[in-house]
């Protein structure tokens, strides 16, 4: 196995990149990891690519350049610096791209740590212009689970990981297609049984207009199909791969379906594409498919509706239909939904912001805000304009930042030396990634002075009401000791995809949330809470400040199911208030699917919690009753066998 006295070679096809190559280069020059050779392939690019690559050359004794004599894709250059690598080890770099500056080391020390002949990272899209949103892309739910390497939209780029040459030479990249990496990462990943996965760095990929991959609806965007036939012969589909397919298909059929094709705004084109499509993909009977299914049920119901209208019309043949519900949907989109975030936050609305909530009158209630932060820069701001919004007296703000790979410590520091003149404001940096949110919401309750605690994540938001509707039973009964609101879902860009939480809460269909209310908490276990977690997210919820170190610590144990144990512990310990009001929005990022093994490790979290809750109440008949039919149904949702 690896040794961090080893080599790589690091392979870079360069074509037309003259804006961006020197910056990708120097992210590899300034590594902290200096054991490497580079191989740059000109792939007769018409800028002044060749020119810089010359002068890299000519200045760096471990910089060797290949050129090709025409322009042959970048299949063929990676396969061409494969046979010229000097070393075992291989990284693959687009030379519009740049690195961490701790990726080789982080990525070799993970290798070492774990004797792995594969490592990946997480991929961060940093977008060029403001027409998207730059999202950091994990790359893995549970690295336990082969499968989770697999079961996401990056999992075919050779960028963010390290590989043994020896394993690459097996599975060539096919030449003269897009797509290709399809055929060549997925049956590594599907055929290597120890893979390690280091959350500690991330490869860029930035996101340009006329990048390969951004470019507009083409005959070519179809070569995905060879690329799968290729695939199909490395690894033949068979009932004991059929999970490894049931990823493939979705991830790269069907997401191609509703995330590609449907941004095509020429109608005509569009619904040709749409026929093509529907050819090509028939014997990978997509409406079938077991992720899609999971993936209806995470979407709100005018979501579910079209992406379910959208496929099914596809794959009937109807493309004039499925082309007018994908116009309808992008008019819907643009001119109807309203994004519940304000629009342009800046500094200095932040700042007037502030100064307001300086000017108002303190309540007989202190209430502090802790913002658990963890690579959400892009949402802070956001964040603190709507906690700064609220029309309640606030005591004082505190910011955690869990060790953020992004520039989130800058801006930090910016809000900080901004407003906090107007409002007390503190921050604390972690050291390293505390691996558990549990930790950072009980270290926030430590530094916090006021009587109540709004914990308030740094990537949700709240509407400017949400603190003055769940104090006001607290300042009529102290006893309450948990009040919240109702909560929407809403997308990255702050799209609301379900109005109301309630629906997913009260499986029992009681009505018990239509209206607000103030309950003693065993009671309001006993009643509703037993059966499954009736709080969305922990933004919706304000609490009273005591020593919650033993709940803490218990809930800790927990991935999946340890914020609902803790919401119930804190309920044993007084009455829980409700307003029925949608006050509170739940960010959902992205549209990965959770792994098989996720899901069976999250029921048996679920029936742990159960124990749990039987020693707190004890459960009655019925109620077991309830529970049992509540797993069957997860167990049908989830796929998982007795």
């Amino acid at each position: 196995m690896t040794s961090m006295k080893e080599y790589i070679s690091i392979i870079i096809p360069c074509y037309n990149t003259e804006k961006y190559l020197e910056k990708c280069l120097q992210s590899i020059l300034n590594q902290s990891f200096k054991n490497y050779e580079i191989i740059l392939i000109e792939d007769s690019s018409t800028d002044k690519t060749k020119e810089i690559i010359e002068e890299y050359v000519k200045k760096h004794s471990n910089i060797k350049a290949i050129y090709n004599e025409e322009n042959k894709g970048a299949a063929y250059s990676r396969n061409k610096a494969l046979k010229e690598a000097s070393y075992d080890l291989i990284s693959f770099i687009d030379s519009d791209d740049v690195l961490d500056s701790n990726f080789y080391e982080e990525m070799l020390s993970q290798m070492k740590k774990e004797k792995t002949d594969l490592v990946v990272c997480d991929i961060y899209l940093k977008f060029e212009n403001k027409k998207g949103t730059d999202t950091r892309c994990v790359a893995c739910l549970d690295p336990s689970d082969k499968y989770s390497f697999m079961d996401n939209g990056h999992a075919a780029s050779p960028c963010n990981k390290i590989f043994q040459k020896s394993i690459l030479l097996k599975y060539p990249f096919p030449e003269g297609i897009m797509n290709e990496d399809i055929a060549t990462v997925l049956p590594i990943l599907y055929t290597t049984n120890n893979i390690s996965y280091n959350k500690n760095t991330c490869y860029y990929y930035i996101q340009r207009e006329e990048s390969v991959q951004n470019s507009h609806l083409s005959e070519k965007r179809l070569d995905l199909f060879k690329s799968l036939d290729i695939l199909e012969k490395r690894v033949p589909r068979k009932e004991t791969n059929e999970k490894f397919w049931n990823i493939v298909i979705f991830n790269q059929i069907i997401t191609f379906l509703i995330y590609y094709i449907t941004q095509e705004e020429n109608t005509s084109l569009r619904r040709q594409y749409l026929k093509k499509f529907n050819v090509l993909s028939k014997k990978y009977s997509i409406s079938k498919n077991p992720i899609l299914e999971e993936f209806y049920k995470k979407q709100g119901t005018k979501h579910r509706t079209y992406y379910k209208s959208l496929i099914s019309l596809t794959t009937k043949g109807c493309y004039l239909l499925a082309n007018s519900i994908i116009s309808f949907y992008h008019f819907y989109s643009k001119k109807i939904k309203k994004s519940v975030i304000e629009k342009e936050i800046t500094m200095d609305k932040i700042i007037n912001l502030a100064k307001k909530q300086n000017s108002l009158e303190a309540s007989n209630i202190k209430l502090s805000v802790v913002i658990p932060n963890y690579n959400y820069e892009k949402y802070l701001l956001e964040r603190l304009y709507s906690i700064l919004s609220q029309k309640e007296k606030i005591t004082e703000i505190i910011i955690l930042d869990d060790c953020s790979k992004d520039n989130s410590r800058e801006l930090i520091d910016k809000i900080e030396k901004n407003i906090s003149k107007y409002i007390r404001i503190k921050k604390c940096y972690n050291k390293e990634n505390s691996g558990t949110a549990f930790k950072q919401w009980e270290k926030g309750f430590s530094l916090t002075e006021g009587d109540y605690v709004w914990i308030a994540e740094a990537d949700d938001y709240s509407k400017p009401n949400f603190l003055k509707e769940v104090l006001k039973p607290i300042k009529e009964d102290k006893d309450i000791v948990l009040s919240y609101a109702d909560t929407a879902l809403m997308d990255q860009d702050g799209y609301i995809i379900m109005n109301s939480i309630k629906t997913e809460i009260d499986f029992l269909k009681t009505g018990h949330w239509n209206k607000d209310y103030i309950n003693d908490g065993r009671k309001e276990i006993e009643e509703y809470a037993y059966l499954n977690c009736t709080i969305a997210n922990v933004s919706s919820v304000i609490f009273k400040k005591e020593d919650y170190h033993d709940f803490f610590q218990e809930s800790s144990k927990f991935k999946q199911a340890g914020d609902w144990l803790f919401y119930l512990y804190i309920m044993t310990t007084g009455k829980v208030a409700f307003s029925s009001k949608v006050l509170n929005y739940y960010r959902l990022h992205g549209n990965n699917v959770t792994s098989l093994t996720k899901n069976e490790n999250h029921l048996k979290e679920i029936q742990e919690v159960h124990h749990k809750i039987d020693q707190m109440i004890p459960l009655k008949e019925s109620q077991r009753n309830n529970i049992q039919k509540r797993y069957e149904y997860l167990k049908d949702v989830w796929k998982i066998n007795n």
